[in-house]
């Protein structure tokens, strides 16, 4: 007998080598309806794999991350199972579950695939679902499956072989279709309910560009159609909140294939922006004890292999920049904490001296490939919000309690109101990815896991998202579609402080290693700007606004006096803008709600005689006449009241 706990701490006895689903089906009939796969000790698993020792389980639902994910990478194989049978004779590279659906990379020897070519796929994967086709999992020595996949000639699948251990392999089938494959799967395809094909694209083989370009095909499925016509629903706003096409509308950025692939070009209104968010954390930095810091865009190369990051990161980084100097290499930054690190070496440092906090917005270089790239969620170039707390062990709860009010102050006042956070700990097998000492790393997720636990938040825990150097908490934002995104972060590192011998002298004069906490409560200044635009539709709170005001004389003779209400609005530090072409007033209006500016000031004959202005709002029209001044004071007044407008509330 075995004995199961389940995540309540409820502990059941059950026979050697029964699965999860027979657990479910012991517990009720409708559970084990819903159930895709199952957590065994912390790892997914399938539901209908025998449990052969005691162990901790968790039922993975369409509800759960790790069910959602489940259900798409099976979905992926009733793809591949299609498209042989569409396609006689494709050749099948990769085909793993993304954040939503998944994909399939495969060699059609030159064919291409029409939109009709997609329906036709999609029609066989309904046809194939509902025979309730199981994922059968079955262990294969490395020779045979070497000849399994010879005579099927799947050259990539060969290639995937070489790189993995006999003893180690296994297969997958469903229905007519096999494939290699770690798993793990749905009970059976009948889960598949509702089939959408979404595009097309190109991809480099393994993602190397030195390879063949392979087909892409990109899917979604869901247990129902009515959900996946909801899904495909928010598809069609998100399209319309794509930061990509606000960022062109409202003018505030660019990006030009001179300059290079993923190297934003900022423009007058979004570089506003950026000013703008930046100022608003400045301010909260220094209310709450931080030093502002600037570090160069490059370092030595050996500065890198010092923290770490040359032999983790190298092959992501731009190449190393040789000089005349023999020997000489420099390197894009692409991290600011080995920076910040020789800053804290720069003189003795006090146990009095601690906590130190240095913040810099920093700019850093990444080489992320082309078909990565996206927008300003994905480039090569980006500012991080970045800073390093430099403190002793015994500071490190609280000083992580106060990171966790800063990014919920940054979240309140930019109206991201849901959001999970998410623990960020090792693989709990594989502890190759990350330096540093067992004891350090227990003390790191211990202090995560309490500081989060006493600042009452919402959390989940993943296992292997930690950075190399150690565990983070990482907010996991949802939008106003419900999607969720990865912004602030917090981390705290044992090992960096090690690496660069780090010390302070304590209270009993010995000298003794830092913790170092690594925080961005934005992220990136590039994503968070695409992720607010896309959370608002391009509507910035007035306080964030490039422009707040635009002032619209009705002809060219009221020009002057729309000059001068422009004047006096800059004089009490709100952004104004005239439009002074020579359109009719109705074009002024309509262009000026295109460009989502919060206030207009419509001016004409009466206004400039009793020194007034016209008020209109975006998106509510026309809301009256008011005296140039009381209008001030009442927008004043407006900014003032978004928490974005206050004073800093965090302190140190």
């Amino acid at each position: 007998m075995i004995h199961i706990t389940f995540p309540d701490g409820a502990v059941r006895e059950y026979q050697e080598g029964t699965s999860s689903l027979d657990i479910a089906k012991s517990i009720s009939e409708g559970l084990a309806r819903k159930v895709l796969a199952a957590e065994v000790d912390g790892q997914v698993v399938d539901a209908t794999r025998p449990l052969d020792k005691d162990a901790q389980i968790k039922f993975l639902t369409w509800d759960d991350k790790s069910g959602k994910s489940t259900f798409w990478h099976s979905s992926a194989h009733l793809m591949a199972e299609a498209l042989e049978s569409v396609f006689p004779g494709v050749k099948l590279g990769i085909g793993p579950a993304i954040e939503t659906g998944f994909y399939y990379d495969i060699d059609l020897d030159g064919r291409s695939i029409t939109e009709e070519d997609l329906k036709r796929i999609e029609d066989k994967m309904r046809e194939l679902s509902k025979s309730n086709s199981e994922y059968q999992r079955r262990e294969i020595g490395k020779d045979d499956a070497i000849a399994y996949f010879t005579e099927k000639n799947d050259p990539y699948k060969l290639e995937l072989l070489r790189d993995l251990q006999d003893g180690q392999i296994t297969f997958y089938t469903q229905g007519g279709f096999t494939d290699l494959c770690r798993g793990p799967h749905i009970p059976h395809t009948g889960f598949i309910k509702a089939v959408k094909l979404m595009n097309i694209a190109g991809a480099y083989w393994r993602g190397n560009e030195k390879n063949k370009m392979l087909t892409r095909i990109y899917g979604v499925t869901y247990p129902s159609q009515k959900e996946l016509d909801q899904y495909l629903t928010l598809l069609e706003e998100a399209k319309k909140r794509d930061h990509r096409k606000l960022g062109k509308e409202l003018e505030l950025f660019a990006f030009s294939e001179k300059v290079g692939s993923g190297l934003p070009l900022w423009l007058p209104k979004g570089a506003m922006l950026r000013e703008r968010l930046q100022q608003f954390l400045q301010k909260a930095q220094l209310a709450s004890g931080y030093l502002p810091v600037v570090t160069p865009h490059i370092g030595s190369k050996q500065l890198y292999i010092t923290s770490g990051h040359w032999e983790k990161y190298g092959k992501d980084s731009f190449r190393p920049i040789t000089t005349p100097q023999e020997g000489e290499e420099f390197m894009l930054k692409p991290m600011n904490c080995p920076h910040h690190c020789e800053i804290y070496k720069t003189q003795p440092r006090s146990y009095k001296d601690l906590p130190l906090r240095l913040a810099e917005f920093g700019t850093v270089y990444r080489y992320e490939q082309s078909g990565e790239l996206h927008g300003l969620t994905r480039v090569r170039g980006f500012t991080q919000d970045d800073a390093h707390l430099f403190c002793r062990p015994d500071q490190v709860k609280d000083e992580f309690k106060k990171v966790i009010d800063l990014v919920l102050y940054v979240f309140r006042s930019l109206d991201f109101h849901e959001f999970t956070a998410q623990v960020s700990l090792r693989d709990q097998v594989d502890r190759s990815k990350y330096i540093g000492s067992e004891d350090n790393w227990h003390i790191a997720e211990q202090a995560i896991i309490e500081a989060a636990s006493e600042k009452g938040l919402k959390t989940v825990i993943e296992y292997g998202e930690a950075a190399f150097y150690g565990p983070k908490l990482d907010f996991m934002v949802r939008d106003a579609l419900g999607r969720s995104w990865q912004l602030g972060t917090i981390q705290v590192d044992y090992n960096l402080p090690e690496r660069f011998e780090l010390e302070y002298v304590d209270s009993d004069n010995t000298r003794k290693r830092p913790v170092m906490i690594h925080r961005a409560p934005f992220g990136s200044m590039e994503r968070f700007i695409a992720v607010l635009l896309e959370h608002c539709a391009g509507n910035l709170p007035l306080w964030l606004a490039p422009v707040q005001v635009k002032v619209l004389p009705i002809s060219d003779k009221f020009g002057e006096y729309a000059e001068a209400v422009a004047v006096a609005l800059r004089n009490a530090d709100i952004r104004a803008e005239v439009d002074d072409r020579n359109e009719k007033i109705g074009k002024k209006i309509r262009d000026t709600e295109l460009m989502k500016v919060p206030y207009m000031l419509v001016v004409g004959e009466k206004e400039m005689t009793n020194r007034q202005v016209a008020v209109r709002k975006h998106g509510e029209g026309d809301k009256g006449v008011e005296g140039l001044e009381e209008f001030i004071n009442n927008i004043t007044a407006a900014i003032k009241e978004q928490i974005g407008g206050k004073p800093a509330t965090v302190v140190a």
